[in-house]
């Protein structure tokens, strides 16, 4: 990191697989530059089924807003639309949609920079991680060295392929760190275990308040609404000047102007999978804080020692959670060759009420973080709202990549740039605009991050992924 990452340190994503320096540069400088497409779980189709299931392409989209608007289209609440899993905003997408709504009616929304491909009629849902995983095709460009001067391609090249090389000496062939992403915790405002915290605490108009008015790498207008929430609470006023498009802040601002310090009902305006995932981004920032604890006191992620937790992977790539096993001495040998074979992964802890812990010293590591979090005595129970209590859980401190190749590309013209690009390099930047543009192409199991991937290879600050 060039300067003090703020952002990273928020959530805990601190450390890399190896020591080395990075290809710098910078991601989504174009929409057209992140590209994701689901490969999702086999949907069984039945002329007579309930549902309408459509492959939807997303360009510049938050996942909850294009749910919104499609719900309204279709005249039908939000929680009547089921998906695998939430999407990078800039970027274009492409993921199978369970609508409960007639088909014709899916098929006339019409909606910009949305294109809707009816698959058919199912009985079937989706739940979030009901995917075998995503495809990627990322660009990125004014790669650079350390001091801020361009990189060639070749240069750029042999970095990442070091880097690679190396990942596989520590960790083992396609393996890297299995970081929670910083989409998770809301881009360029990491405000959502700011709010869980407050939700395990149940400190609801903290949660409220940290909701409407916490300062982000946000347009002005919109920093100006949150500075007015901080100055004087939520007030009529506050409603004339919030931007049109934070409709969750405006319902929350609604439900207190016409229920005064009912706080409770003003958060549950958020859509449920916003409410959980406040919680679980709290549990993310103690699982890379963990990761990184374990790489700071020296020991493998990917190889166990006594005491670890490990689980078993299925063929998608995931950890069957009802299958975690204890290291002892006298299986470490036999663990080890399984998880060097793909078969069995040391786990990590997302923290809740009643999840398994590790012993020895990881079983330390992991108090340690908790402790330094202020989260020791916290019980995870929500009693105000039962969904949100959370028993925890574990997972992989390593994922794979696989099909995974880069090859440099044309610089392209200012023309086609987004702002980022234009503005030029800000102080605390690690990028340069005459720098290599590499593309990547990659598969990652569902519940991985592309960013989390790059940025082992980039080494740029956090606000240019």
């Amino acid at each position: 990191m060039p300067a003090e990452d703020s952002l990273a340190n928020s959530i805990g994503l601190t450390g890399y697989a190896v020591e080395s320096t990075g290809i710098g540069g910078v991601l989504k400088s174009r929409v057209a530059d992140f590209r994701v497409e689901e490969i999702s779980t086999k949907i069984s189709l039945d002329s007579k089924g309930r549902f309408t299931a459509a492959n939807v392409t997303l360009t510049n989209w938050e996942t909850n807003r294009f749910i919104s608007k499609l719900a309204s289209a279709c005249g039908i609440s939000r929680n009547r639309i089921f998906f695998a899993g939430t999407k990078d905003k800039r970027a274009v997408t492409r993921q199978v949609f369970i609508i409960d709504a007639p088909v014709k009616r899916v098929s006339s929304v019409n909606l910009p920079d949305v294109e809707i491909e009816i698959i058919g009629r199912t009985h079937q849902k989706l739940g979030f991680g009901n995917h075998r995983g995503n495809r990627f095709t990322i660009v990125a460009r004014g790669c650079c060295h350390p001091d801020g001067t361009p990189m060639t391609d070749t240069e750029a090249m042999e970095k990442i392929a070091n880097i690679e090389s190396e990942m596989k000496e520590h960790l083992g062939s396609g393996l890297f760190p299995n970081w929670i992403g910083p989409q998770r915790f809301g881009a360029g405002r990491p405000v959502t275990p700011i709010v869980g915290r407050h939700v395990v605490s149940e400190d609801w108009k903290g949660a409220v308040m940290a909701y409407l008015s916490l300062e982000g790498d946000e347009k002005e207008d919109v920093a100006a609404f949150r500075k007015h929430i901080r100055d004087n609470g939520p007030t009529e006023e506050a409603l004339t000047i919030i931007p049109h498009w934070l409709g969750f802040e405006r319902d929350m601002l609604r439900h207190l102007i016409a229920n005064p310090e009912d706080w409770v009902g003003a958060f549950r305006k958020l859509p449920n999978n916003l409410q959980l995932m406040t919680v679980h981004s709290l549990q993310s920032v103690a699982f890379n804080r963990t990761i990184k604890a374990r790489i700071d006191a020296g020991l493998s992620l990917s190889t166990p020692v006594d005491g670890d937790l490990v689980g078993r992977v299925d063929e998608n790539g995931q950890l069957e959670t009802s299958s975690m096993v204890a290291v002892e001495e006298r299986t470490l040998n036999r663990i080890t060759r399984n998880c060097q074979l793909g078969r069995l992964v040391v786990t990590g802890q997302l923290p809740g009420s009643i999840v398994n812990k590790p012993d020895g010293l990881f079983g330390e590591i992991e108090q340690q973080v908790l402790t330094d979090m202020e989260l020791a005595d916290c019980t995870w129970e929500v009693e105000r709202i039962r969904r949100l209590t959370t028993k925890g859980t574990r997972r992989p401190l390593v994922t794979t990549f696989s099909e995974f190749q880069y090859e440099p590309v044309p610089i392209a013209g200012d023309e086609t740039m987004g702002e980022k690009w234009i503005d030029g390099v800000q102080e605390g930047d690690l990028w340069n605009q005459e720098g290599a543009c590499i593309r990547f192409r990659f598969t990652l199991p569902s519940g991985s991050y592309a960013t989390t991937l790059l940025r082992e290879f980039m080494r740029s600050p956090l606000h240019q992924l």
